[in-house]
């Protein structure tokens, strides 16, 4: 059967249990972040600006030529676009502190790219995959609507976001105490979770990954290279322009998954992209983590000490 046929197992069951396990990431994400990341922004708004504009516009744009020019399958294409449309995941930080990059950059872009993908992620997934010759007719035959994706964005990832930091503010001695256990327990959740959708599908994920696994490698190259690139060419410092490239290259698939299951219903391509991003980019982010942590960067004072 041809992938843009495959329809994964996932029942309404399962749907709602992953939306509850992404939301309690969410939130234990959001029991690190605090006021004075967003305040970091607005005093030295340059480099997580042009971190953020990398992420939101110019690797979905980027990610639709890449899809016209190595011509993967429609839906394996719109798994592309969608995974491109994401936010930056949450082991972001921990990737940009073993690269020796700035993590305070890193926090603060998390922050808000988590915020405003609230309103970017429904808007690229649909600009771009409308615009694409074949991905189009998915988009058409599902009838997309930006504004439900955005209401459902805003439970995934708004609604935890705010519960979490208001902890930290109100309460910050509970928070404290709740970061580490939170991490591990949601990481863990998530990881049974997604072994357990994998089993449920082995026979289409053998049967398709390779389908995907160059177009998702060369995909997070990409990624990576946009991130990186957008620093040098702005004039960044070498350590901001590791948490760019990491921020950039590492999306929250989580949350792509989320989305597919709720709007594509569970559509192969899609799905098996999203599902082989989330292995990869862990990958791909560890290894150039050790790379970049053997070359120390220059020495620089301009940003505040990290967090």
């Amino acid at each position: 059967m041809p992938i843009d046929q495959v329809t994964l197992n996932f029942n309404p069951e399962s749907l709602l249990l992953l939306n509850i396990i992404l939301g309690f990431v969410m939130f234990g994400v959001a029991l690190e972040l605090k006021v004075s990341d967003f305040r970091m922004v607005l005093q030295l708004p340059r480099a997580p600006v042009i971190g953020l504009i990398a992420q939101f516009l110019v690797l979905p744009a980027f990610t639709y030529l890449l899809t016209l020019i190595i011509k993967p399958q429609p839906s394996i294409a719109l798994g592309m676009i969608l995974v491109a449309a994401c936010p930056g995941g949450n082991i972001s930080n921990f990737i940009t502190h073993l690269a020796r990059g700035n993590t305070a950059l890193s926090v603060s872009m998390t922050a808000i790219s988590t915020v405003v993908a609230i309103f970017l992620t429904p808007l690229n997934i649909t600009f771009w995959g409308s615009m694409h010759p074949e991905a189009s007719k998915i988009v058409t035959s599902v009838s997309l609507s930006p504004l439900e994706m955005l209401l459902n964005i805003f439970l995934l990832l708004g609604i935890p976001l705010i519960l979490g930091m208001t902890l930290m503010h109100n309460w910050p001695a509970i928070a404290r105490k709740l970061i580490k256990p939170m991490r591990y327990i949601s990481i863990g959740v998530f990881g049974l979770f997604v072994i357990g959708a994998l089993a449920a599908n082995w026979r289409y994920f053998l049967e398709y990954v390779g389908l995907v696994v160059f177009a998702v490698m060369l995909h997070n190259a990409l990624a990576i290279a946009t991130g990186y690139f957008a620093g040098r060419l702005s004039r960044l410092r070498e350590r901001d322009c590791r948490a760019v490239a990491v921020e950039v290259g590492i999306q929250n698939s989580g949350l792509g998954l989320i989305l597919i299951f709720n709007f594509f219903n569970g559509l192969g391509g899609m799905a098996i992209v999203a599902a082989w991003w989330g292995v990869w980019h862990i990958i791909a982010g560890l290894t150039i983590a050790f790379f970049w942590s053997r070359r120390p960067p220059e020495k620089d004072h301009t940003y505040p000490v990290e967090v």
